[in-house]
């Protein structure tokens, strides 16, 4: 159970992930602050939701045509959120950490009447009648949405240049990719054009943009989140997943995203986790594998630089030297593209659909 004053101690444990030295009082952009910084000075009734969200509207408004995260902002609605939850506040009604915080969606994710396209000109006047449970939760859990996010198309690729809205671009430097297929959701998360993302993982696809953009994704444990109404990829591989700045922040998401859905078969009951409190958790005790054969071979000298520094960090972290392991071979992905060609099958006979690719 977890009210206001138990929160805010909570919360403070959060702090030692954050990496901006600003206080929060003295953020001048609203949009710099995390969500950890946004969810106490909301909780505590020094910062409305309505004045965070249209401080990321007007950062949209100013990034998008630069960095085209977004296939759909939703401005009208996100404001209509964001006084209903500032009225309730007023009245003593906080649902919360998540109260007031606005986030953005990866557009293969269902929300009634927006339209949801996987970024596919096949699917361009696709408007769900029902939301996916793992938006419903999320809103229930008093997020505000700011819009729909950009992805390589279907979800098939790593580039998320593959769209029917145009190439989405990696915020650091916009003549790069900024991966996928949640090329969007990371570049969203990068830009500071939302406070959270949620994106979807098959192979890579939260994990890769994510490395790209230098934000935190979380691939979590499958089924552990709702995927019904999500264009899925495959279902037996397939997860939804939160990207955001930091361990915390995406501590504060998992913590109202997990959950068993029962309509959705491969969703699984799990172990009831406190992951706010986990953040004042030590490292300690946790082993680290270091892959062996080719795993780390044709590194760019960089990333293997970096690499080393990290390995570095957590052995000191863990208090215990890594130790080596040999992978198993890849999987045999038949099943996958088997579970994809059956959802995409009416799309593929529809001789309609075949001129320009």
């Amino acid at each position: 159970m977890i009210n206001r004053r138990n929160f805010i101690s909570r919360s403070m444990a959060a702090t030692i992930f954050l990496k901006s030295g600003a206080g929060m009082a003295q953020a001048q952009d609203l949009t710099e602050l995390s969500l950890v910084e946004a969810s106490a000075l909301i909780s505590q009734g020094s910062l409305s939701p309505g004045d965070l969200t249209r401080a990321y509207l007007d950062r949209i408004e100013r990034l998008q045509p630069l960095v085209n995260a977004y296939i759909t902002v939703t401005a009208d609605l996100a404001m209509a959120q964001a006084e209903q939850l500032q009225t309730e506040l007023e009245n003593g009604q906080w649902r919360g950490p998540l109260h007031g915080i606005p986030i953005a969606l990866k557009d293969n994710i269902d929300t009634a009447g927006i339209a949801t396209t996987a970024a596919s000109p096949l699917l361009t006047e696709r408007i769900p009648e029902q939301d996916a449970p793992i938006y419903m939760r999320l809103r229930e859990a008093g997020c505000i949405l700011l819009g729909k996010l950009n992805m390589h198309e279907f979800a098939w690729g790593g580039t998320s240049a593959i769209t029917q809205f145009g190439p989405v671009h990696n915020p650091w430097n916009l003549d790069h990719i900024p991966g996928g297929s949640s090329g969007g959701s990371a570049a969203a998360m990068a830009a500071r054009l939302c406070l959270a993302a949620l994106g979807t993982d098959t192979l890579a696809s939260i994990r890769l943009p994510a490395a790209y953009c230098g934000v935190t994704g979380l691939k979590p444990s499958h089924g552990l989140s709702s995927i019904r109404s999500i264009i899925p990829v495959a279902e037996s591989l397939d997860h939804v997943g939160p990207l955001c700045r930091s361990v915390a922040d995406t501590a504060y998401m998992l913590q109202a995203m997990k959950g068993f859905d029962p309509l959705d078969p491969v969703s699984i009951q799990s172990p009831e986790t406190d992951y706010l409190s986990a953040l004042a958790e030590t490292a300690e005790g946790l082993r680290i594998g270091l892959p062996t054969g080719d795993y780390f071979q044709r590194l760019h000298p960089d990333v293997a630089s970096a690499t080393d520094k990290a390995l570095d960090t957590l052995t000191t972290l863990t208090s215990m030297a890594p130790k080596e392991i040999t992978l198993p071979e890849p999987p045999n992905f038949a099943p996958l593209l088997a579970e994809s060609a059956a959802w995409h099958e009416s799309l593929l006979d529809d001789e309609g659909n075949h001129s320009g690719y």
